[in-house]
């Protein structure tokens, strides 16, 4: 039996308790309909940190986290023939879908009640290799390396899905709360479209990343914007934060609240908060469609993360690095080189 490195979730709960342990797993065997991908590098999400906590319930015990993956196929199950090995491919939190519900037939699949998910519900690639049913998986645009296409698999396409959640009007003015990983992505696209962007955060290197990538402001996350907002999307797990964004929207502006988890939400004062047709909406996962376009815009836009990488070694660092809040862009995770 072939063995491989992977970290895996023990028991879920604070960092300091070490829930990442690091050991050996079978390599796992495809599927009908899916590939086995050798891993080589995989971005560090919020919700790998949620998973490791127990901010989510667990789906599948001592679970490999990790859906931010890019990989080189190396082999296929029955009945696959969508990639041929060596093929470079993304792997990204949406694993799988029923196919058949009224969500999927019309185009919402990312509210099929029998979705799965990458690093949750399967493990995903804080590991040597993982599978994924193909129908799942990205071809990655030759522009993207290896490093740089990790947090657009998730990070990127969640912002752009907010980003089109949050409606925001061409040439329009866009807070965004929390500037991590994903925000620090949706930045550089809704600068790239002609949006004025402004960043309201509690870190000062975040700030400061915001300022340089050329938001027109970078404040606290609890205190005003310097203008009104035409759209606006939380990417904190603050619920608290969210009386004071729909505060800061103009007349018939939209917050979209970007993230899996969110701490309770407040009271909100109708004349204050919600008055004047503003909007309050959230963000549950992506289709695949969200993220085809996503990666095309990628590349044709030229988005670069700013990426902090982590030998696979360091996996709690990285989460770590993730949990202390003041986050200059993503962490990756080097598995493997080609």
């Amino acid at each position: 039996m072939t063995t491989m490195r992977a970290w895996v979730v023990g028991e879920p709960g604070p960092l300091a308790g070490g829930p990442l342990e690091l050991t050996e797993l079978p390599v796992p065997d495809p599927a009908p309909g899916e590939v086995l991908v050798r891993v080589l590098t995989c971005g560090v999400c919020r919700t790998d940190l949620h998973v490791a906590t127990g901010d989510l319930p667990v789906h599948r015990a001592r679970v490999v986290p990790g859906h931010e993956i890019v990989g080189e196929v190396a082999g296929a199950g029955p009945d696959s023939g969508r990639f041929a090995p060596g093929d470079r491919v993304g792997i990204p939190w949406l694993r799988s879908t029923c196919g058949r519900c009224g969500f999927c037939r019309t185009g919402r699949e990312n509210l099929c009640p029998g979705s799965r998910y990458t690093g949750w519900d399967a493990d995903g690639g804080y590991a040597e290799f993982t599978t994924v049913p193909e129908a799942f998986a990205y071809r990655l645009p030759d522009e993207l390396d290896d490093a740089t296409a990790a947090p657009l698999l998730c990070a990127g396409i969640i912002g752009y899905r907010a980003l089109t959640r949050a409606a925001l009007p061409p040439g329009g003015r866009l807070g965004l709360y929390g500037f991590g990983g994903s925000a620090h992505i949706t930045a550089q696209l809704a600068l790239a479209q002609g949006a004025e962007v402004h960043v309201l955060t509690r870190g000062e290197g975040a700030r400061r990343l915001a300022l340089e990538l050329g938001a027109a402001s970078a404040g606290d996350a609890l205190s005003p914007p310097p203008v009104p907002l035409d759209a606006a999307i939380l990417f904190a797990p603050a619920g608290e934060i969210v009386p004071v964004a729909m505060e800061a929207l103009a007349p018939g502006g939209t917050l979209a609240v970007a993230g899996i988890h969110l701490s309770d939400v407040p009271g909100l004062d109708y004349r204050r908060q919600l008055f004047h047709e503003r909007t309050l909406t959230s963000v549950e996962s992506n289709t695949r469609a969200d993220g085809e376009e996503f990666l095309a815009l990628a590349a044709r836009l030229g988005l670069r993360p700013t990426t902090h990488e982590y030998g696979f070694d360091q996996a709690a660092e990285a989460l770590a690095y993730l949990d202390a809040g003041d986050v200059r862009g993503a962490g990756v995770l080097r598995v493997a080189s080609r």
